[in-house]
């Protein structure tokens, strides 16, 4: 492809690479520098309970990863992503049009501290997000601007994120969160008292190694008591994927909660 000049000041174009997802069958373009995508959308979308004609919220959809990826399981739902950076929600609107699935995806551009009118409250079946991992003030400063925004809280804090997402959901709907498995404590802090069958998934990078990673789910207006799953194991010990993560990561097959 030809690629923009490698010039990120304001307003200038970004340069970019042209990837796939999903063993080629999503196409994603996005950033070449700064924060990439990694496995993480995938596993969130492939956790999203959504069917045929469900209305789904990804908050901070970045470059539409995980909103493509659940578009392409569950070609019957309507996928909007809402992200703060002007270039990676236009990326993604590039996104959605390269894999046709305009019927299935859009982007808002907006803010989820001031959500724009588009976004009304309890509109959406199933809310998914992959919010920024490290609290602001205790991570290095990142390098790059955009992915210190896609990896650092910035004035929206976790509880912010928990706070709109739920706020989104319907009545009975479900909001589903993947985050570092050492902050599962304040995720489930936020949610307590404002939802039930909460259920948490771990996710072992490899056999015998500890949780690096957490899918939460939750569903509004629910009295359910808690789940704990016996969790992914992510690496086989030669760094494959194991045949369930595979599935996932490579087949698109969805996470049975």
């Amino acid at each position: 492809m030809s690629e923009p000049p490698a010039n990120n000041a304001p307003g200038a174009p970004l340069a970019v690479t042209d990837d796939t997802l999903l063993e080629g069958r999503v196409k994603l373009r996005q950033p070449r520098d700064g924060y990439r995508v990694a496995i993480d959308p995938v596993l969130l979308a492939a956790a999203v309970p959504a069917a045929a004609g469900e209305m789904v919220l990804d908050v901070g959809t970045g470059v539409g990863a995980a909103a493509l990826c659940l578009a392409w399981r569950v070609p019957g739902c309507r996928v909007v992503g809402l992200e703060l950076q002007r270039q990676l929600g236009q990326l993604a609107s590039r996104n959605i049009d390269a894999n046709g699935f305009d019927d299935r995806a859009s982007v808002v551009i907006g803010d989820l501290q001031r959500p724009p009118p588009r976004l009304a409250p309890t509109s959406f079946t199933h809310v998914m997000a992959n919010p920024p991992y490290m609290e602001a003030g205790r991570a290095d400063p990142a390098p790059h601007a955009g992915k210190a925004m896609a990896t650092v809280e910035g004035e929206a804090d976790l509880a912010a994120w928990v706070r709109f997402s739920l706020l989104m959901a319907k009545q009975h709907g479900t909001v589903t969160f993947i985050h570092r498995a050492d902050r599962l404590d304040q995720l489930l802090a936020l949610l307590s008292g404002r939802v039930g069958d909460v259920t948490v998934l771990p996710l072992w990078p490899g056999p015998d190694k500890p949780a690096g990673r957490v899918i939460v789910q939750a569903r509004r207006d629910s009295n359910a008591p808690m789940r704990l799953l016996p969790g992914i194991v992510l690496h086989r010990p030669d760094g494959g994927y194991t045949p369930i993560a595979d599935g996932i990561l490579r087949g698109g097959r969805p996470i049975a909660f």
